[in-house]
């Protein structure tokens, strides 16, 4: 007969709270992937709000600091893109076509 698996207790330092699993880096990368700007940024101040008010140990702290540097790294992804995509046009030169913007 199988026996019940145990519960494990938080400890006195989390308040009642089981302390999230640090996700895989990879798999932290695929779930921002799927993010628009906006999604990705609001994880992003949510994770920062959840570091400057939460009483973490320092393994959760240090998985929710890895999620925000994900969330971060997607949001200056996309204004990369975004930066790429922005056409320049010359208005003393009104017949020369837009050019991609080059830094």
């Amino acid at each position: 007969m199988p026996q019940p698996a145990k519960r494990e207790r938080p400890s006195p330092g989390t308040k009642g709270k089981a302390a999230p699993e640090p996700a895989p880096q990879e798999c932290q990368e695929d779930i921002s992937a799927e993010l628009s700007y906006r999604e990705a940024q609001a994880a992003l101040e949510l994770c920062l709000a959840q570091l400057q008010a939460s009483d973490l140990d320092i393994e959760a702290m240090a998985g929710l600091y890895e999620r925000a540097q994900s969330f971060a790294n997607r949001c200056e992804h996309l204004l990369d893109q975004v930066e790429q995509e922005v056409m320049q046009w010359d208005p003393e030169q009104p017949d020369v076509p837009a050019q991609p913007y080059q830094p």
